[in-house]
Formats: structure tokens, sequence, C-alpha cells
């Protein structure tokens, strides 16, 4: 057998069901985990928006164990194709802080430890206090203006409407095992570990998976009108291994008290660990995936990262500079009930090309006889 899977699943797997894919010599296959074992669905639903949207989890063709790995010449890959890949960022008090830190600093690292004492004496308690789009959000909001202390990012901390952007293109996000990619002209970037959640046309939450939503703090620092140049880069999102289906086992108020470890080990003997706790998101999981719907419609479903309250400050080379990664650097991301998202840092120049967009995978489908299971 192939590459093992095993390792990069939860200790209760067995237990639970798993959507996902993987990639074989012919193309992209959709795997269901079930009971130990390992399901190729293509035949009948050739893509996982399609099993969500139609609900469709049962059968397939038994390719083993999940024990014995995938066969050989399969890996894994990103377990989302179609869906739209959204996120909501600000979501956690301390996010906001760093969020602001970054304003201040215009991007620069250097600058962010003297900012990040001055903002948590005179910011942290009071934005962890309130609840977003309160009567006592809003005047915290304007005895925050009258002191020159207010932001665009605490507006969407605190205030009604929460930060939802689009993360990145349909089909361009990687699996567990993949390398990720930072813009070879960022200096100051880390790593986001969070919980996506999976949701079908509707807007249901079917299940959950983990997300690694790559960010350049330099970017975003100097203007907030370069999200899209500090999120959307090759292999800048990773999401893995497996989509955890909702069922009596595993439910909501599963991810609503999750905790999402983090570790990055560098080539230089350099070790960085953190945990993104869920049970202190501002928003609840739910009222993001209503304010993602809102007024839009996802035909084929969508995704939604939940933020993360873990922003690394640790110095990693120059004193007061903060964190920022190294080519080679060995980021996992991990969560009792999810498993284990595993990538290595590279350039998104270095990174090997997206090259299976729509186009390319509908003629893959098409040339396989299962374009009309898509």
């Amino acid at each position: 057998m192939g590459r093992d899977i095993a390792e990069f699943l939860p200790g209760d797997h067995a237990s639970g069901t798993f959507i996902g894919r993987a990639q074989s010599p012919a193309g992209p296959c959709v795997l269901l985990l079930k009971h130990g074992r390992i399901l190729d669905l293509t035949a009948t639903v050739a893509s996982v928006s399609g099993a969500v949207a139609r609900s469709q989890f049962e059968g397939g063709t038994d390719i083993g164990a999940v024990a014995d790995g995938l066969p050989e010449g399969w890996h894994l890959l990103s377990p989302i194709d179609l869906q739209c890949i959204k996120a909501s960022g600000v979501t956690f008090a301390l996010s906001a802080i760093e969020r602001v830190i970054e304003e201040r600093a215009r991007g620069d690292a250097s600058k962010a430890s003297e900012i990040r004492g001055q903002l948590e004496s005179k910011v942290g308690a009071g934005i962890r206090s309130v609840v977003p789009g309160s009567a006592d959000a809003e005047q915290l909001k304007q005895v925050l203006i009258s002191e020159g202390m207010w932001s665009q990012y605490l507006e969407v901390a605190i205030g009604p409407d929460a930060e939802i952007f689009s993360k990145s293109p349909v089909l361009s996000s990687v699996g567990c095992g993949a390398q990720i990619g930072i813009r070879s002209d960022s200096v100051w970037n880390n790593p986001e570990p969070e919980i996506v959640l999976i949701c079908d046309p509707d807007g249901k939450i079917v299940g959950a998976t983990l997300g690694n939503d790559v960010n350049l703090r330099d970017f975003e620092g100097r203007s907030a009108l370069l999200l899209s140049t500090a999120k959307d880069n090759t292999a800048s999102c990773a999401i893995g291994p497996f989509i955890r289906l909702f069922d009596d086992g595993f439910t909501i108020d599963d991810v609503r008290q999750a905790d999402v470890e983090l570790v990055v080990q560098g080539t230089d003997g350099y070790r960085l660990s953190g945990v993104n706790l869920m049970s202190e998101i501002s928003r609840d999981p739910l009222e993001l995936v209503r304010q993602c719907i809102a007024q839009h419609h996802y035909p084929d479903g969508f995704v939604l990262f939940c933020g993360t309250l873990f922003a690394p400050t640790q110095d990693r080379d120059t004193p007061g500079a903060g964190f920022t990664h190294k080519l080679g650097d060995v980021v996992t991301i991990k969560s009792e009930r999810l498993g284990q998202l595993t990538n290595t840092v590279t350039t998104s120049n270095d990174a090997p090309a997206w090259s299976m967009g729509i186009g390319e995978f509908v003629r893959n489908l098409s040339n396989r006889a299962v374009i009309d299971r898509i």
C-alpha cells in the first residue's frame, strides 16, 4: 500500500464518518472513511460538493483498510473541490489586537512589541468583555474613538458585522502533506490554525476539518486593501486531512469546545507551539455561517474558516522582531476529533503549480465517464 493516512486521523476515526479526496493515477477521487475502511465513491458521486449537497455518504468501492494506507501512487488532496472558500477574521480578542498592531506598525515587525504593550493595557480587557454588536460594544466603540484608539479591525471585532472574505479560488487549496506557500517578498508572516466548517448549498453545516489560513502580516499591515495579496497566493490555503461529518458522536458543540494545537518545527532547530481555543471565539460558528450566507447564494456549497486567536509573537531571530516563517518549516495543526494537518513551508513561486482548475477538473471527470455524477 501507499501513503499512510491513519497517522493524520483522530484516534476515534473508526467510530466516525469522514469524506475527502485523493489523487489517483487516473485523477481526483472522492473517498469515504467508515468503520476503518476506505471507500472510493467516485463512480457514484464524483465530487465532494455533490456528495455534501445530496447527503450521499454511502456505498462506494472498498479499496482497503485505513490502517493499510492509500493504494500505491495515490496521495491526499484537499478534501473539498467545487465549494467556495470563505474565511472569517478577527473573531478572537487576541487576533483583533494583533491586527491593530500590524496596522499601527505599518507592517514593520520591529515596531510590534512596543505597540503590543500599549494596546493590550488600553483595549484588551474591553473587547474581551463585550458581545459583538451589543449596546455595550457600541459604548466601548465610542470611548475608544474619543481616546484615538479606534481601528477598522476593532469594528469587525466588536461591531455588528463580522469580517467575511474570500480566501482562495475554487480548487486552489492544498491538502495534508503538501507544501504551503508564502510570497517570496514577505518578511513577516505566520500560520493561522483554524477549524473549517463545511456547508451545503442551503448553508447547513454538515461537518468540519482543519485549515491553515496562511497570512502575510507585513502586507496586510501596510494596508487592509492588501488583504487579498496577503491571503491569496499559490498554495497559501491548506485544508485537511478529511472532513469529519456531523453525527450523534460529533456535533457543532464539539466544534465549539475544540482546542486546535499548532507546532512549527524549523530546520534550524526552532520550535514554536500554541493553541487556538474555540471556546474563546467572540462570535458563534452558526452566526459566522449566517453572516457568510447573508444575501448570497452558494450553489456548490462553501467552506468557512472560523478564525484563530493564535498570533505568534515569540522572537525567532532578532529580539523584538517576533515570528516569521523560514523555508522548510514543518507546520502541524491538530485537534483531538479532527486529526492532524501537516504541511511544509516553501515560497509560492517554488510551490507546485496549481494546474487543475475547474476546466481541467471537468475534463478529467468527463474522460473518466463520471462527469454526470458530479
